[in-house]
């Protein structure tokens, strides 16, 4: 029998890209109590498990993450807090509470190295620190709630907050050419998409109240594409950049702190197959989130 039962989601990270719209998207369907750092402090491990009973949710949703990818690698101790300690520590709230645990991992747990879409039941080997510490965080959930999805997701961007689009839209404006890297392949995934999609699974998860359904899913646009024909996608459908010559160039020309998997296309076959989520292609998705951008541009 589907349960008649109404959510009352405690959602961190709540004015990040995905969570901004996560509390949007799920307003319809529960009370939400939705923080960020400014209103809760997740290093305080006390405040965080007091909040948590204070509220006494059904669906936990941690959206919160440390993402700085280079930084990472010298800042190890906040990013491990962060990405593992909390992800434990609101798991193991869920299992107390028999709440659902919502999380959200990376395509940074692969190693790159593949000739076909990654699944989940790929072995992970990270070939950065982030990317160990989104691995953590998976494992320390999975061990701790009995009832958990964790959804994971690639190059994500939104019409708001810090990320490749926005980056692009910002030095299109003030560069005239670009060197883009154009050897990583992978798929862009809209924020917005990633919200509606987690809505669809998450309210049959949580009717059918069926732990059988735990586990990891990946969720990202269809398609795939690399850095560089991304940049070119977007010069090209915002208008007004068509001065701006974008040069394709290896890794190896833009070296960082942190390396980068080469392949992080990821295969939605099992979302699709469980819960009946199918993508939006990214380059729609890409089309869709410019149009905001410039909408709001006009009405400013």
């Amino acid at each position: 029998m589907r349960s008649e039962r109404q959510m009352r989601i405690f959602l961190t990270g709540a004015y990040g890209q995905v969570g901004w719209e996560l509390s949007r998207t799920l307003m319809p369907y529960g009370e939400i109590y939705a923080c960020d750092k400014d209103t809760l402090n997740l290093l305080d491990e006390p405040e965080v498990r007091r909040a948590v009973r204070d509220f006494s949710p059904n669906v936990i949703i941690n959206a919160a993450a440390y993402t700085a990818v280079d930084r990472a690698e010298s800042d190890r101790e906040l990013c491990d807090k962060l990405n593992i300690g909390v992800p434990g520590i609101l798991a193991e709230e869920a299992e107390r509470l028999g709440a659902w645990m919502v999380h959200f991992s990376t395509d940074y747990v692969f190693n790159g190295k593949n000739d076909h879409p990654w699944t989940e039941d790929d072995a992970p080997d990270p070939v950065n620190y982030y990317g160990r510490s989104k691995l953590g965080g998976d494992t320390a959930i999975a061990e701790n709630s009995s009832k958990h999805l964790i959804f994971r997701t690639s190059w994500v961007y939104a019409a708001r907050g810090s990320n490749f689009l926005l980056t692009m839209l910002r030095l299109f404006a003030q560069k005239d050419e670009l060197r883009i890297v154009d050897d990583q392949t992978g798929t862009p995934t809209l924020a917005r998409y990633i919200a509606q999609a987690v809505s669809i699974a998450l309210r049959q998860a949580f009717a059918e109240d069926d732990a059988a359904l735990s586990g990891v899913y990946n969720l990202v646009a269809s398609g795939a594409t690399s850095w560089y024909n991304f940049a070119r996608e977007i010069r090209d459908y915002a208008g007004g950049f068509a001065k701006v010559k974008l040069m394709p160039i290896a890794s190896e020309e833009y070296p960082t702190p942190a390396a980068r998997p080469k392949w992080s296309v990821l295969s939605v076959e099992k979302i699709r197959r469980v819960f009946g989520v199918y993508p939006a292609h990214w380059m729609n998705a890409m089309r869709l989130c410019i149009d905001e951008i410039k909408e709001r541009q006009c009405t400013r």
